[in-house]
């Protein structure tokens, strides 16, 4: 789940300067679940938009925002309305931001009306945890399903700090629990054996542009 926040609407207003007629995408997954671009959200922004003199065409919550040709096909379904506006607002995470101004061919000026702020577990309903990095070098098999990269404040990889409290909290928050203590407790002793190769830092090839292509056999099942 990507957990986004909502822009102040002084940067959303700021971003649209000179532009007076809007159109909004949201997103049915991610943007729905957080509250930042669900229906309810779109209608609201469009009130406030109206409310600062600001048109809006159309607005469409995409299945979802980040679903390239969903999104074009979605969006010729509301061309005209497209075609009347100055601008995209999206309010999804940037990966739907940046779906959208390729779905519109670039053409059009397209807006962030979200901070995207990282991948989350759904705890329960709005209450919503980071616990993985994506850095497409998994080592959880290492430190029972926890991620230390992530889950220590310190993204540390070869044990812990020595700074964790009497509490098995962290040093730099005291309100989140250490990662390596947790991971220390659910290995139990004999489990520890296991951490004591070295594992060497993460390359930044992870910051790279990645992409993932499956393979499909006739018939649309994968390779």
């Amino acid at each position: 789940m990507t957990i986004s926040e909502p822009k102040s609407m002084e940067e959303i207003l700021l971003a649209l300067q000179g532009q007076d007629s809007v159109f909004l995408i949201g997103c049915t997954d991610c943007a729905t679940v957080t509250q930042v671009g669900g229906e309810d959200q779109l209608v609201e922004m469009k009130a406030k938009l109206e409310e600062a003199g600001k048109k809006i065409t159309g607005m469409v919550v995409a299945e979802p925002g980040c679903h390239l040709l969903g999104l074009k096909k979605t969006l010729r379904e509301h061309a005209q309305e497209l075609e009347d506006a100055d601008a995209v607002l999206t309010m999804s995470c940037g990966t739907g931001c940046q779906t959208a101004a390729e779905a519109v061919k670039r053409e059009k000026p397209v807006h962030p009306g979200t901070n995207t702020l990282f991948l989350g577990c759904v705890e329960r309903f709005g209450v919503f945890s980071e616990l993985c990095s994506a850095c497409g070098k998994c080592t959880l098999d290492d430190t029972a399903a926890i991620c230390t990269v992530t889950r220590c404040a310190k993204g540390l990889q070869n044990g812990p700090c020595g700074g964790t409290t009497a509490e098995g909290k962290c040093e730099v928050d005291p309100e989140q629990p250490c990662a390596w203590y947790l991971v220390h407790e659910v290995l139990g002793p004999k489990g520890l054996e296991s951490l004591r190769a070295y594992v060497p830092p993460k390359g930044h090839d992870r910051y790279h542009p990645r992409k993932r292509v499956i393979e499909r056999e006739r018939g649309g099942k994968a390779a």
